[in-house]
């Protein structure tokens, strides 16, 4: 099996050198986003990898904090913060739970390329959902492998993945379908006020908590 944690750290220095792959995709997640937020929000990020995203959408709140499971991403995510002297972003190393039972008091909670990777993850939509204020926003975007709406190149990526993890090519991935993971988010106790679709198979989702 593969430990997520080690293979995080591994691909960590790859993954900060990658450049983003659908700039107009990842650039509509960040305005819609970013359209949710408040000067006075304090954001919670969970899975914030290199911290890139949440060095673009600081200067929209109070305060942003970001977790990640790998300690090399975290790393990575303090040297840009530092770099790029944003002084209201903080990171830490954390799995999903723990991140959201240290964050203390927060208005959002974002979780963008990252539920899929998760085992537990209605344990964790209960989480969110207690940390939030009402009304507090929990968005995310998640990849949906068994969602029938994207043909057969879902058949693909889900027979590849099993082999991958075999040589620790790949870690744990959940296949959703789009919706069944926003009925999971409203049984948490959230009302599902958004969604789209994004690039090849993922699902956007704005939620807000009733």
């Amino acid at each position: 099996m593969t430990n997520p944690t080690r293979f995080w750290d591994r691909a960590a220095e790859k993954y900060a050198a990658s450049p983003i792959k659908d700039m107009p995709a990842y650039e509509y997640t960040l305005d819609r986003t970013r359209s949710y937020l408040k000067s006075t929000d304090r954001v919670l990020e969970l899975g914030c990898g290199t911290g890139s995203t949440g060095l673009l959408l600081a200067g929209a709140v109070a305060h942003y904090h970001g977790t990640d499971i790998s300690p090399e991403m975290i790393r990575i995510a303090r040297d840009k913060a530092a770099s790029d002297n944003v002084d209201n972003i903080t990171f830490s190393a954390a799995t999903a739970e723990d991140g959201i039972t240290e964050a203390g008091p927060v208005d959002v909670v974002l979780a963008l390329n990252l539920l899929h990777l998760l085992r537990d993850v209605e344990d964790v939509f209960d989480a969110i959902h207690a940390v939030l204020p009402q009304g507090g926003y929990f968005i995310s975007k998640t990849v949906c492998l068994a969602e029938p709406s994207i043909g057969l190149r879902r058949f693909a990526f889900r027979a590849m993945i099993p082999l991958m993890r075999l040589v620790r090519l790949a870690p744990f991935v959940r296949s959703f379908r789009f919706d069944g993971l926003e009925k999971s988010i409203e049984a948490a106790g959230f009302e599902v006020i958004e969604t789209s679709t994004g690039p090849v198979m993922s699902r956007y989702i704005v939620a807000r908590k009733v």
